[in-house]
């Protein structure tokens, strides 16, 4: 058992930024939490209250009026009080407490909607004399409680309490207290409330107001209880309908047993990807506050421990049973069922059959999506164009308790439109806004998967898409097989490098060797198992052996790395970049045939082609990162070789000269006449200009720069420097200017402008580069070699241009050339 650390600032810590909704966990040798048997029903029978008694009689409490509901905790409604009827048995036990809104104002956040999560803890009701407790937990610090450390953690960690509620009656039994939680509910309590402190700021939140709050509906279940409940607050300052001056929301509040005895959990290791949860263990013999960090995975035991340990498929005590919401519509269901079902495979890996398993509503009479114990596949009926793969997960152990994908309905529309863009030019399927049920349906198979991945513990593994080579995903047995990545946990969604006459026939992602590795890594089971440490050994056995296979990596998505970025494909960026321009060259003459209808108007030709130039701009971008980019690849330090590795010069270059011929050459084959004519008066040349500058300004991003810095102090003469790059970029953006008699055409302009802009940026502003992790370094530009570089490129231009100005007979670009020379001057010389 542990002492716990009793302040917890906001629920347990999650693994990554990213991952805040997807709480995961596993265990090899613990029991399901199993809930008391619920109380009784009020009984006619009850006493009447005692002379000596302090508390109510039960019948003056639950009146003939209650509306009672047993379950893990009995409810009574009584008019619009709502009383928790707690067996004594269940005091002391922990619980978590979760918080979502059910249905939100408009604008109150980009990043909130109906369903999300706002608070996740872990609390116990504390009987204290004549009144009930609801105390706060954390696991965030811990120590054996047989060590005397532990009696610090204790100390240093006093757990707050949350509120205080007068014991109104016992139960008929006497073996359970009844307590009125109203005011829980319906009044302001931020430890579960809906809104955070910087947005009662930011709306100018005064107060809230009771007599517009209320409860709308209690539920109790063997092993939870739910509560909605809405929350007026009086605001001068509404993010919608601000004459109101009201912020109402409804609230989701769900109290979960968390079993008595906490699964043995699985010690997390970064070279394998799944959400985590860590702690601060002072029971550890190291000479430091260590932190301990566990995987969240559900509790697989095998039925047959014997014919499992005999290398057997063997069935898992408790599966994991996910059910289809009964707002599925009926042609989609087989499909939501496939992406499901898909992952036995993988569990076979690791020695399980028919670990997981799609049912329907009707296959249970008991069903209910509130109910803990039934996992839902949710369909949401509105425009979001998303899919999630949220779960909750005990933090003491991180075993994955429930969990709820939900699909967005307009979800479809994201794939409908990025299949016709990535691989309308070699898929004919793909060719028009009403595709074949087989094709999207399939699509949707595969997000179905990647969600399930994500509730089973696995986070995006962006390294993936990597590991297979670039010319292998035109090959028609290669893609049939393993689809386009080497795992659905990456985002590799279309296969935008199969050519017309390739023979491609399957353009969309599975799951792969890295899903099948993973989960054997998480989810085989080890006898006899009682500290995590013990099956440590076995688990690393099983990474060194699939150490040296790219296919095996793990990996996020970082702005150093060209391995491991996000929607890209192969193992070379330029070259899968090249074959995805070809067919972009081919898909737009083709856009207004495909997304025209009789009768209607232009909305998904505008809608389609501006996501194509999305597109362009993200393939664009995955060749960029070549250019002062570093490899990774995890070890320990029993591992040989390095972690981190820069990408070669022949690379580098090869990057720089890409993006000059396909970004700073004016891509002219986007400006179809045929779409722009139907959409637009104007805007052609400064949306072009726009995506240029915005690659270009990443381009000449400080910490790329700075990388190149490092990369020159490191590799010596074999690296690619900051000026060899900054020369090589200006030469080609201002190639003009060399010939005898310069003329420059107006994109062309624009986009040198943007460059002088950029290096004024460079020269003056002070650049914070806050998330080093993700961009591989911090760099402070004023005291770096960066400014004296961009200075003496400017000088050089300068020169440059004021002499093309003179040879020129193109009066426009004269007058550029001489606007280019004042900008440097001034650039330069600030206060002449």
């Amino acid at each position: 058992m542990y002492q716990l650390n009793n302040v917890c600032p906001g629920g347990f810590r999650l693994g990554s930024l990213v991952l805040a909704l997807f709480l995961l966990i596993g265990g090899c040798t613990t029991s399901q939490p199993v809930a008391e048997k619920p109380s009784a029903a009020p009984s006619k029978a009850t006493p009447s209250k005692k002379k000596d008694d302090p508390y109510k009689a039960y019948k003056e409490v639950v009146t003939d009026k209650a509306v009672s509901e047993a379950g893990l905790f009995t409810l009574h409604r009584v008019d619009d009080d709502l009383y928790f009827e707690i067996p004594d048995s269940l005091l002391e036990r922990e619980v978590l407490w979760i918080s979502r809104i059910a249905q939100t104002p408009a604008n109150l956040s980009p990043f909130i909607n109906g369903g999300s999560k706002v608070g996740e803890q872990v609390v116990r009701w504390q009987r204290k004399g004549d009144r009930v407790l609801l105390r706060k937990r954390s696991y965030t610090s811990v120590a054996n409680d047989s060590l005397p450390v532990a009696q610090s953690v204790a100390v240093n960690n006093f757990e707050p309490i949350i509120q205080s509620f007068d014991i109104e009656a016992l139960s008929p039994d006497s073996q359970g207290v009844l307590i009125d939680v109203t005011d829980l509910f319906v009044k302001d309590v931020p430890a579960i409330g809906g809104l955070s402190t910087s947005q009662r700021t930011r709306f100018k939140v005064r107060r809230l107001d009771g007599n517009r709050s209320f409860i709308d509906e209690a539920k109790s279940f063997p092993m939870n209880v739910n509560v909605r409940h809405t929350l007026t607050f009086e605001s001068t300052a509404p993010p919608s309908n601000s004459k109101a001056g009201t912020i109402s929301m409804q609230l989701y509040q769900s109290m979960i047993l968390l079993a008595a005895e906490p699964m043995t959990p699985r010690i997390a290791d970064d070279r394998v990807g799944y959400f985590t949860v860590s702690q601060v263990d002072f029971g550890l013999d190291e000479q430091k506050a260590a932190r301990r960090t566990f995987i969240r995975r559900w509790n697989l035991v095998p039925k047959d421990p014997e014919a499992y340990l005999r290398g057997e498929l063997v069935e898992p005590v408790k599966p994991i049973i996910y059910y289809l919401d009964p707002a599925t519509p009926d042609r989609w269901r087989p499909y939501f069922c496939q992406g499901i079902n898909d992952w036995q495979t993988a569990f076979e890996s690791a020695g399980f059959k028919n670990a997981i398993e799609c049912r329907i509503p009707e296959d249970d009479p008991d069903f209910d999506p509130e109910d803990v114990r039934f996992s839902t596949m949710r369909y949401v009926a509105n425009t979001t164009r998303n899919a999630t793969g949220p779960s909750v997960s005990d933090p003491r152990s991180g075993e994955i308790i429930e969990s709820d994908i939900i699909w967005y309905h307009n979800h479809m529309r994201s794939y409908r439109n990025r299949l016709m863009i990535e691989t309308g030019a070699a898929n004919p399927g793909a060719r028009g806004l009403k595709l074949d049920a087989d094709l999207i349906g399939e699509t949707m198979r595969q997000v179905i998967a990647h969600e399930i991945g994500h509730a089973i513990g696995l986070p995006h593994n962006m390294i993936a898409s990597s590991a297979f080579p670039v010319d292998s995903l035109r090959s028609p047995a290669f893609t049939e097989a393993y689809g386009v990545g080497a795992s659905i946990m990456d985002y590799t969604r279309q296969n935008y490098i199969a050519q017309p006459g390739d023979g491609v026939t399957r353009f969309v992602r599975k799951i792969g060797p890295y899903d099948h590795y993973s989960v054997e890594w998480g989810y085989r089971w080890y006898p006899d198992i009682e500290e995590a440490e013990q099956e440590k050994t076995m688990l690393d056995a099983m990474i060194l052996e699939h150490a040296d296979d790219k296919r095996f990596r793990f990996g996020g998505s970082t702005a150093y790395n060209p391995d491991a970025q996000t929607e890209d494909m192969g193992d070379n960026p330029v070259l899968a970049s090249t074959y995805a321009v070809a067919n972009l060259k081919r898909v737009v003459p083709e856009l207004v045939n495909w997304t025209t209808t009789d009768g209607e108007d232009y909305d998904d030709l505008e809608e389609i082609y501006g996501e194509l130039l999305g597109m362009w701009s993200r393939y664009m971008r995955h060749t960029i990162t070549l250019i002062g980019g570093v490899y990774e690849n995890r070890k320990t330090s029993d591992q040989s070789g390095m972690v981190y590795t820069t990408v070669s010069r022949a690379n580098q270059e090869a990057a720089l000269a890409f993006l000059q011929e396909q970004v700073f050459t004016t891509p002219t084959w986007l400006l179809d006449d045929s779409i722009l004519r139907r959409i637009e008066p104007a805007g052609a040349v400064d949306r072009i200009r726009g995506r240029q500058v915005s690659i270009l300004n990443n381009l000449l991003d400080p910490t790329r720069l700075q990388r190149l810095i490092e990369g020159e102090v490191i590799d010596g003469e074999n690296a690619y420097t900051a000026i060899e790059f900054m020369e090589d970029l200006q030469d080609g953006l201002w190639s003009e200017i060399d010939v005898t008699r310069p003329a420059i055409d107006t994109y062309r302009r624009n986009l040198q402008r943007g460059y002088l802009e950029r290096m004024a940026y460079l020269m003056n502003e002070e650049f914070s580069s806050n998330f080093a992790f993700f961009f591989g370094t911090s760099v402070d530009v004023s005291q770096s070699d960066i400014r004296p570089i961009v200075r003496g490129q400017m000088e050089a231009l300068q020169r440059k241009a004021s002499a093309a100005s003179r040879r020129t007979r193109d009066k426009m670009t004269r007058y550029h050339l001489e606007d280019v020379v004042v900008r440097i001057d001034e650039l330069l010389n600030p206060d002449d």
